[in-house]
């Protein structure tokens, strides 16, 4: 019933809402540059943060998760461009997910005051991003990959493949041949 209540107060405020979706004691959230699909549950204490405008620079952000997705309490998401989470894609705790980078190109200015810059964040369906990842601007992680605990994920990963470390890298890779997941070099071919 809560959950209903929730949605039924909700609904107008995103640029879509699917169906029995629900987000739980967000700390932060930006409805109107969120598209959520159906069956999406957000455990409590989320900032999902469409950024428009940063010393004097607006942002068209863009948040899109998809069908299914289920994500743990203390999610950091910030956008100022485009995130996209694919359907069925399971976030565990305390992950990080931006496109947005802080430079500090101007030694003049505080880090906080230069202009931000964005790339586009996009992670495939099926995907399962455990506790502590933090995602990076520009990376791309393909469908039905595993991104171990604690990792730093920054550039573009293939589908079907195993992703850790800080900076994360490829060190499993699922072999259609023998039905297997096989240890990989960093580019992901078989060893």
């Amino acid at each position: 019933m809560k959950r209903r209540i929730w949605y039924l107060f909700n609904f107008w405020k995103f640029k879509k809402l699917g169906s029995k979706t629900f987000i739980k004691n967000a700390l932060i959230i930006t409805p109107s540059c969120i598209s959520i699909g159906d069956h999406v549950f957000v455990q409590p204490n989320s900032r999902i943060e469409g950024v428009s405008s940063y010393e004097g620079v607006v942002f068209l952000p863009e948040i899109y998760i998809d069908d299914y997705c289920t994500i743990q309490q203390n999610l950091h998401l910030t956008c100022g461009s485009s995130v996209y989470i694919g359907k069925n894609t399971a976030i565990a705790a305390n992950v990080t997910i931006t496109d947005i980078n802080h430079p500090y190109e101007n030694i003049h200015l505080p880090i906080e005051k230069q202009p931000l810059t964005t790339a586009a964040v996009h992670i495939g369906d099926d995907c399962k991003l455990y506790n502590n990842v933090v995602v990076l601007p520009g990376t791309f992680i393909g469908k039905h990959c595993v991104v171990g605990a604690n990792s730093v994920v920054s550039g573009k990963f293939p589908d079907f493949v195993v992703i850790v470390g800080a900076p994360a890298r490829i060190i499993k890779r699922y072999c259609f041949e023998t039905k297997q997941w096989k240890k990989t070099d960093t580019d992901g071919e078989f060893i």
